[in-house]
């Protein structure tokens, strides 16, 4: 197959936000069986067009929004493309689908951020010839919010690099929390993500500091943030008496080497959460994970085995419950960090990402081959 996939116009790829990682992930892995290209924006530094790991990259400009469109429909007229993947964007999709009304095009979407009631939305989503999600809260509520349109989302759970999200033993957690002056005296609660407010840091904070008063322990912060809201988190941790490091933004490459450093993961959510891609990474990493009871973390974590859902998770009360179980049981903190580790081996990786993906795309297009043509219709009445 000839695939081209279509990234937001926010960030250039590679990148490190969860689309464009998702993004790059499933390029990188289904290359190796077809002929892949990615749309995606324009950056400083970085070619207009290149070849990497076999995977054609074009890099459009997206100012204003609208070129980003057209340069979309001018790169797919000049590619021969079997089928079309948008991530994130209907209203991408419409327009490819406008200018190629028998180009088989799926959307997979990652959140409802891009995705508001209503019957634009709705116009936008109609062509898709089909609908992928990364959960199923996430399909649950698109159904929820366009009854009319009898969509039937399919689900392809994200994943994690396997081969370099890993457990780290004794020698190598010291080793990354020199590295990243990390104390090596304190037990490290790691959050990763945007640092802003719906991803619940203030509670976060005030349960570490609850923690605090009775175990020595270090809050981690890996993430960029407006730079106003991250001086009143440092400022609240002060107050507190937290100990606390932000480490600001760290390059998704490096990312695994900050899961190694911790103790345990904590997704402290306020809501609702498609999928939690973190929280598979800190998994694999053999950490275990405390995370929101809410979205699509629900069904990573639902076990229990892996870690433990807060279902009060507006109480930092209950946060630090949870962490102080951890640390008073070491015993089960390992147990669920392994098998963490195995969950994610078993449902979690890219490859099995890619090749979800590629049995998707496969039925779409049989789909479309066998539905009769226009000109056969018209034929026959």
């Amino acid at each position: 197959m000839r695939i081209c996939f279509i990234a937001p116009p926010r960030f250039p790829l590679p990148g490190s936000g969860s689309v464009e990682i998702s993004i790059w992930a499933a390029a990188r892995r289904l290359v190796l069986r077809h002929e892949v290209t990615v749309l995606s924006r324009r950056a400083p530094g970085l070619p207009e067009e290149e070849i990497r790991e076999g995977v054609r990259l074009l890099r459009l400009p997206a100012a204003p929004s609208f070129r980003y469109a057209e340069g979309i429909v001018e790169a797919i007229a000049a590619g021969n493309f079997d089928l079309i993947q948008v991530d994130n964007r209907p209203a991408l999709l419409r327009a490819v689908k406008e200018a190629y009304p028998a180009l088989p095009a799926v959307l997979y979407l990652h959140s409802l951020t891009f995705v508001p009631a209503g019957p634009l939305t709705a116009a936008r989503l109609y062509p898709a010839d089909a609908v992928i999600v990364n959960s199923a809260s996430l399909a649950d509520r698109l159904r929820r919010r366009f009854p009319g349109l009898g969509l039937a989302p399919q689900v392809v759970p994200l994943g994690a690099d396997l081969s370099r999200f890993v457990p780290a033993d004794e020698a190598l957690r010291d080793r990354m929390r020199s590295l990243y002056r990390i104390s090596s005296r304190r037990y490290v609660l790691l959050f990763a993500g945007r640092v802003i407010p719906r991803k619940g840091l203030p509670v976060l904070i005030r349960a570490a500091a609850r923690v605090n008063r009775f175990y020595p322990v270090q809050l981690v912060v890996a993430g960029s943030g407006d730079a106003r809201y991250i001086r009143r988190l440092r400022s609240l941790a002060r107050r507190l008496r937290l100990p606390f490091l932000f480490l600001g933004p760290v390059p998704h490459g490096d990312m695994h080497r900050i899961y190694q450093a911790a103790d345990c993961f904590i997704c402290p959510s306020q809501r609702h959460e498609a999928f939690g891609l973190v929280n598979v990474e800190a998994m694999a990493s053999g950490l275990p994970v405390i995370a929101s009871a809410i979205g699509g973390i629900v069904e990573i974590l639902g076990s229990g085995r892996t870690g433990m859902l807060v279902a009060d998770y507006r109480r930092p009360s209950a946060f630090a419950r949870a962490i102080r179980t951890l640390i008073r049981r070491p015993d089960r903190a390992r147990a669920m960090g392994e098998e963490g580790r195995r969950a994610a081996v078993d449902r979690y990786g890219w490859e099995a990402t890619a090749r979800r993906l590629e049995s998707l795309y496969r039925q779409t297009l049989e789909s479309r081959w066998s539905r009769p043509h226009l000109v056969d219709i018209e034929k026959n009445t």
